[in-house]
């Protein structure tokens, strides 16, 4: 028990004398991790709308793929997205293997579905005459729709927590497609990896204790953000 014991301690020293290189580690960890959720919100949160809103074939199929979607094993979406973007694959052209580029792709198709099916939930659980009524008060399409997501808007921001939660903490993915280069793509996760397996457990303990207060900090701004708007029931 005292090597986790010393872990924990050379770890806070660590995290508090400001290890450049662990301060690197989580302020990349944190950008692609940031910049993926947002684009995993702008594209999924109008594909779980227009999927909740319209009328097309085989939508049962579409929902059902979402829903498959929100499960990816981040594992294989890696592996996917490496063979795509390797030299000979059909996005190799641009040039974004072991890069934070590959790496964002990669998180930005891990959160989408997850964003979109939880956003095509909320849109779904409105009463199906709210968005009509506003179309016959004489609103466009886009402005029904807005209307339609500011009613839900605090399920929104649950489909953001949990996008972000669903790739800050990925490891699988960005190894494969980021290849854990130093000073380049190794983010929390992956060096979290490389530390315990090197056995350096007091940089491990301390990569993995920034990951975990990085995470409860950015889930406690949005939960007092959704909080605020919630209305007390007495």
């Amino acid at each position: 028990m005292g090597f986790i014991a010393d872990g924990f301690q050379k770890a806070l020293h660590l995290i508090f004398s400001g290890n450049a290189e662990i301060l690197a580690i989580a302020r990349l960890s944190l950008s692609v991790s940031a910049l993926a959720t947002v684009l995993s919100v702008l594209i999924g949160v109008p594909l779980g709308s227009i999927i909740a809103l319209k009328k097309f074939p085989f939508k049962k199929i579409v929902i059902s793929l979402v829903n498959t979607g929100m499960g990816f094993p981040p594992v294989v979406v890696g592996l996917f997205v490496m063979l795509f973007l390797s030299r000979n694959g059909p996005l190799g052209f641009l040039d974004w293997l072991y890069t934070p580029l590959g790496m964002i792709l990669a998180q930005v198709i891990i959160a989408t579905p997850v964003v979109a099916g939880l956003s095509m939930s909320a849109m779904q659980s409105l009463d199906p005459k709210f968005y009509l009524q506003i179309m016959t008060l004489g609103a466009s399409e886009r402005q029904a729709v807005m209307v339609c997501l500011k009613e839900i808007r605090l399920s929104i921001l649950a489909a953001v927590i949990a996008g972000f939660g669903s790739i800050i903490s990925e490891v699988g993915a960005v190894m494969i497609v980021g290849g854990n280069i130093r000073h380049q793509t190794r983010v929390l996760t992956t060096a979290t990896v490389l530390e315990t397996q090197m056995g350096n457990y007091d940089s491990a303990i301390a990569l993995g204790l920034i990951l975990l207060l990085l995470t409860f900090l950015i889930n406690l701004a949005l939960t007092f953000i959704q909080q605020q708007k919630v209305q007390p029931r007495c």
